[in-house]
């Protein structure tokens, strides 16, 4: 019998011609994931002893960050108090300011679990890509001190001058945010979140957790160490 085109109607219902997943990523979060302490609050720390921060807000810092350890902050509203502070500030100026905190505070703070995973996932031919609520300047110098291949964080907008303006762009890069991002990231990397990973210690990230085909708990509270136990997910100490 003579043969006929495949119509567009029976190319969709045929399994065989179904989109194939895409690569195998693997997504880090930062603070007391891949390091042993909340970036944030280092960051405050060295703000207070260069002098730009007053110790009221040093204490507010400290303050805000036990409320974001156990998902308890309005989170927009803290960040633009923060970033407050920081209106008229030169972004290139905080690009450089951030990157020496980090080398000074921060890179060395790796956690010998988190280097293992990351060999891990290098081997495997994974990318590796930091998903944090830090500052993009921030996950900027990580990345690069780490080798990652790629980064997620919060964004600030600035003016006609390259000045912070006190805004930053929505959403933050916490909770549902950090589903957003990596779903735009691995959309435009040919990457499957379906079979991907993501490594936290943090109980706002239950939303990427469950997004992935291998969430993987690191060093969780109760309450995440309790919801990784229902859910059956591996819980590391690292």
């Amino acid at each position: 019998m003579p043969s006929h085109p495949t119509s567009p109607a029976s190319t969709a219902a045929d399994p065989s011609a179904a989109r194939q997943p895409g690569r195998v990523a693997a997504f880090f979060d930062l603070d007391r994931t891949l390091i042993d302490a909340n970036s944030g609050l280092l960051y405050a720390r060295w703000e207070r002893k260069a002098g730009r921060i007053h110790r009221r807000q040093l204490a507010k810092s400290l303050v805000w960050g036990a409320l974001y350890h156990f998902d308890l902050i309005d989170l927009d509203k803290a960040y633009s108090e923060a970033l407050s502070h920081y209106v008229g500030v030169p972004e290139a100026a905080l690009r450089e300011r951030t990157h020496d905190w980090f080398h000074a505070d921060v890179a060395h703070r790796l956690r010998p679990g988190g280097q293992a995973a990351l060999d891990k996932h290098r081997q495997a031919g994974h990318p590796c890509v930091l998903l944090t609520n830090s500052s993009c300047y921030a996950a900027e110098a990580a990345a690069a001190h780490w080798g990652l291949d790629g980064w997620l964080a919060n964004h600030f907008s600035t003016d006609g001058e390259g000045r912070l303006d006190g805004r930053f762009e929505p959403p933050l890069c916490y909770g549902a945010g950090k589903v957003a991002r990596a779903e735009a990231w691995a959309a435009a990397h040919d990457v499957d979140l379906d079979a991907s990973w993501f490594y936290t210690d943090a109980l706002s990230d239950l939303p990427m957790l469950e997004r992935v085909a291998h969430p993987i708990v690191v060093h969780p509270d109760p309450r995440l160490r309790r919801a990784a136990r229902a859910r059956g997910w591996p819980v590391e100490t690292w």
